[in-house]
């Protein structure tokens, strides 16, 4: 995980940094661009759905957090969804419901993390073995240069999405350019839904005629290939529903565990690197569709959100276990995961 800058007011009112994850809270906001004045705030695990438009797609969202310690403050600490078959090893996901108002090539849509200023004086050691770990291990799609002035990591979203569902024409093409939120499908309640691989109506139709496994990892390793991208089209007026999740970032211990590497995030937390950002835009027009923000909330900026809210909802057992780092910083053993410990360690 690696983590964007942010404006220096929100450094610890102390000058020190916070090291034990119990003095950070999570705050999950969403919207139709980079500008945050454009977010709301996203109901993490909670009975509501969070939904939004903007001139190119009308789409809603989905977070689920295991063991979530943020705000709101009212938050379940986790979902029904991590109980389904298909998620019992994950910590986190975010889905997608979403209605394109253009055509968008197959091979331009791209999802990923994106920052607004250089990395580079904070990318932890062993950071290239972490990502060729990635793309071998989960996506090997994914291109970017954690070293640009604008660092970016994205794949290409039909081969990075864990599951993607292809459904039917739901908006006319002269209605396109209306209001038409309230049009998607079960929009209210898709926070109940859990994304599974396939298609309903027409999708099926699409699926078989351009050639598209019906699994997940046969589709996902379909598109890799370029030819196989450029066939595809995200329709204007169909639905689209989209899954990703993994079980390697934890954002309760805020660390990642990967096979042969597991990386502390905290100790590279400041006041200038405390959030990070997943976008879903257009590569070609650098249109954004989507902007979903993970912010790490301590010091002063935390304290003022306590005052105003009250406390975040805390996973008290969760805590309670990873005491026991406290005097080292580390993060705690989870089951079917790599150890963290006070040092960055690479296999």
């Amino acid at each position: 995980m690696i983590m964007s800058d942010t404006p220096a007011s929100t450094a610890s009112s102390n000058g020190a940094e916070p090291r034990h994850h119990t003095e950070y809270r999570l705050r999950v906001t969403a919207g139709p661009a980079y500008d945050p004045s454009t977010h709301k705030i996203v109901p993490v695990n909670s009975p509501e759905t969070l939904t939004f438009e903007n001139d190119h797609i009308i789409l809603s969202l989905a977070v689920r957090i295991r063991h979530f310690t943020g705000y709101p403050a009212d938050s379940p600490v986790t979902s029904s969804y991590f109980e389904h078959a298909l998620h019992k090893s994950d910590q986190y996901s975010i889905s997608f419901s979403f209605v394109p108002k253009v055509d968008i090539p197959g091979s331009d849509l791209v999802f990923g993390n994106d920052f607004d200023r250089p990395l580079r004086d904070r990318l932890p050691p062993g950071v290239n073995q972490a990502l060729k770990i990635v793309k071998w291990w989960i996506d090997p799609g994914l291109d970017g240069d954690v070293y640009a002035d604008k660092p970016y990591l994205y794949g290409p979203a039909l081969s990075s999405w864990n599951f993607l569902r292809i459904g039917d024409k739901v908006v006319k093409e002269d209605e396109l350019k209306d209001k038409n939120a309230w049009k998607i499908p079960n929009a209210t309640s898709f926070h109940e839904t859990v994304v599974e691989e396939g298609a309903d109506g027409s999708g099926e139709e699409v699926r078989k005629d351009d050639g598209i496994p019906a699994d997940a990892a046969a589709r996902k390793k379909h598109f890799l290939t370029q030819a196989h991208r450029d066939a595809f089209v995200f329709e204007a007026g169909r639905l689209y529903q989209a899954d990703f999740g993994n079980p390697y970032l934890d954002f309760n211990d805020f660390s990642m565990k990967l096979p042969g590497f597991s990386l502390n995030v905290l100790k590279y937390i400041d006041a200038k690197t405390h959030e990070l950002r997943y976008t879903l835009k257009n590569k070609a027009t650098d249109e954004v569709y989507a902007v979903v923000l993970f912010t790490l909330l301590f010091g002063e900026e935390l304290e003022k959100i306590e005052k105003e809210q009250g406390k975040a909802n805390v996973d008290e057992d969760k805590d309670k276990d990873k005491d026991k780092d406290k005097d080292k910083g580390g993060a705690s053993k989870d089951a079917g995961q790599v150890p963290s410990n006070d040092d960055d360690d690479v296999d």
